[in-house]
C-alpha cells in the first residue's frame, strides 16, 4: 500500500491509493475523516508516523514540504556545559528541553543547534523585545536573510523569528515549512492556546529553552509531548563562580508599623475566620477557585476575599521596606541595582521617592529601550520595575537585585536572581536582597519560592 502524507491547514493529511479505512484508523494518532474519505493526524506526529509506516512496510509518498538543507556556520566556542546540553539534545533524537539559568547562554546553544541541523528553522519567543534580540543575534551570526512574524512584519525566510501569538496565527499556512522549531521560554507553550502551536507544525526537530521547566499547573507534561522531555538541566549553583557570578541571597525581615499591624491583623483575621468555617484550606488552587466562585453569591466569601487582598497589600507594601531600601541604595551607591516589586503603584512611589527610572507594563517600548540603554551605558545606575523585567527583555548587567515583593513562584524568583548573575569583569559577587514583612503570610510566600 502507498500512503500519501501532506500538510493541510495545520494537520497531517493521510491518503492511500486503495483506501483501507480500518488499516488507516489503526495507525497511532490517526483519525479517519468520513467527510473526505481521508485520515488526519496532528501535524507534530509527522516524524513518528513516518517511522510507523516504515515499520509496517508501507510505501510513503511524502508530500510534506521537505526543508532544503542550508549552509550555516558559527564562530561560537561552546563552554563544556553548553556542549553537554547540545549533545544531550542530539542524543534524544533532536527533541527535548534544556533547562539552564538566565545568563548561561541558552541562545548560544540554540544557534549551535540551528547550525548542526542546517534546515529551515522557526524561533518562537514570547515578547517583541525577545523577537528583536533574536533577530539581531541571528543576523549577526548568519549570512542569510532573517524572517519575522510579529512586531508589524510578516516576512518568511528560511530562518524566521516569531512571537508565540504570530506563530499561532500563521501555523495553518506555514506549519509544514520548517525542519526545526526552537521554543524560547518554552514554559509559555504550556498555555492552553499556545499548545496548538506545537501541534500544528510538522518539524521533526524541536528544542525548548527555559530557566524553569516545570509549571505549577502541570502543563509541562503537555510540553514534553509536543517538544520532548527535559533532556538537560544545570543549577545556578553549578555555574556560579565560574560561568556565572558568585552570589549571595540576603533575607531581610522588616516589622510592620503599629498602624499597619492593626490593619493587617484585622484583615487577616477576617480571612482566616471565614476559612475556619467554610471547609476551605487554600492549600490547593482548586480551593482558591471555589472561594472566588463563592464570592459571587456569598457576601461573607466576598468580604473574606477582599480582606485577603487588603492584608496582602499591607504586607507587600510595608512602609519599613521603603526605609530599608533607602539603606540598601546608600550601601550600594556604586553598584548597578534593579528593584523588583509586585505592584505598579509601588513602582511609581519608589521612582518618585528615590528618583529612579521606572519600567512597568504601562511604559512604552521606546521609553523602555531608552531607559535600559542608559542603564547599560551607565547613565542610570538603578531601575525599579513591577514584573516587566522578569523575562523576555535583554537587561543590561547589574550586580544587585532587591525584591521588595513578589509571588511564591520559584520561576519568578529564579528569573529575578538571573538578572544579576552575568559574569562580572572584576570577578565580584552578585547579591539579591529579599525584603519580607515579619510575622505575616509573606514569610510563607518567601519560603515557597525557594
Amino acid at each position: 500500500m502507498t500512503v500519501r502524507l501532506s500538510f493541510e491547514n495545520g494537520t497531517l493529511r493521510v491518503d492511500a491509493d486503495e483506501l483501507d479505512v480500518e488499516w488507516l484508523a489503526d495507525l497511532p494518532g490517526v483519525e479517519v475523516d468520513p467527510r473526505s474519505g481521508t485520515a488526519r493526524a496532528p501535524a507534530y506526529r509527522y516524524a513518528f508516523l513516518r517511522a510507523v509506516l516504515g515499520e509496517r512496510g508501507a510505501d510513503v509518498d511524502d508530500r510534506v514540504k521537505t526543508p532544503a538543507s542550508l549552509s550555516l556556520s558559527t564562530d561560537y566556542d561552546l563552554r563544556e556545559y553548553q556542549r553537554d546540553a547540545l549533545d544531550a539534545w542530539h542524543d534524544a533524537g533532536e527533541r527535548g528541553v534544556l533547562e539552564l539559568p538566565t545568563g548561561s547562554g541558552k541562545t548560544v546553544i540554540a544557534i549551535a543547534a540551528i547550525v548542526d541541523s542546517s534546515v529551515p528553522t522557526l524561533v518562537v519567543v514570547p515578547t517583541i523585545d525577545l523577537l528583536e534580540q533574536w533577530r539581531r543575534e541571528l543576523e549577526a551570526e548568519f549570512d542569510v536573510p532573517i524572517g519575522q512574524f510579529g512586531g508589524g512584519e510578516q516576512v518568511q525566510e528560511a530562518i524566521t523569528v516569531s512571537t508565540y501569538d504570530s506563530a499561532y496565527l500563521r501555523a495553518d499556512d506555514v506549519g509544514g515549512d520548517f525542519g526545526l522549531v526552537v521554543f524560547d521560554e518554552v514554559h509559555h507553550l504550556g498555555g492552553e492556546g499556545y499548545q496548538d502551536i506545537g501541534r500544528m507544525f510538522t518539524a521533526p526537530a524541536r528544542l525548548g529553552l527555559t530557566a524553569t521547566f516545570e509549571r505549577p499547573d502541570g502543563a509541562h507534561e503537555a510540553i514534553t509531548d509536543l517538544v520532548g522531555p527535559n533532556v538537560y538541566d544545570v543549577d545556578v549553583d553549578d555555574l556560579a563562580g565560574e560561568h556565572l557570578a558568585a552570589y549571595d541571597i540576603k533575607r531581610v525581615e522588616v516589622d510592620l508599623t503599629p498602624e499597619e499591624r492593626e490593619r493587617y491583623d484585622e484583615a487577616q483575621g477576617t480571612f482566616v475566620d471565614y476559612l475556619r468555617t467554610s471547609g476551605l484550606s487554600l492549600r490547593s488552587g482548586s480551593d482558591y477557585q471555589k472561594l472566588v466562585m463563592r464570592s459571587g453569591y456569598d457576601p461573607r466569601a466576598r468580604e473574606a476575599l477582599l480582606a485577603k487582598q487588603r492584608a496582602r497589600d499591607i504586607m507587600l507594601n510595608a512602609d519599613e521596606k521603603v526605609r530599608e531600601l533607602a539603606e540598601i541604595l546608600q550601601r550600594h551607591r556604586e553598584d548597578r541595582i534593579i528593584v523588583f516589586t509586585a505592584h505598579t503603584n509601588l513602582v511609581y512611589r519608589l521612582s518618585e521617592r528615590f528618583l529612579i527610572p521606572a519600567i512597568t507594563n504601562e511604559t512604552g517600548a521606546k521609553e523602555r529601550r531608552e531607559i535600559l540603554e542608559r542603564f547599560r551605558e551607565g547613565g542610570y545606575s538603578r531601575v525599579v520595575t513591577a514584573n516587566v523585567l522578569d523575562e523576555g527583555v535583554d537587561v543590561p548587567d547589574a550586580n544587585v537585585a532587591v525584591v521588595l515583593s513578589g509571588s511564591g513562584s520559584e520561576r519568578e524568583f529564579t528569573q529575578r536572581l538571573g538578572r544579576v548573575l552575568r559574569p562580572k569583569a572584576d570577578g565580584g559577587r552578585a547579591v539579591l536582597y529579599e525584603l519580607v514583612s515579619a510575622e505575616t503570610a509573606e514569610e510563607g510566600i518567601a519560603s515557597r519560592r525557594r
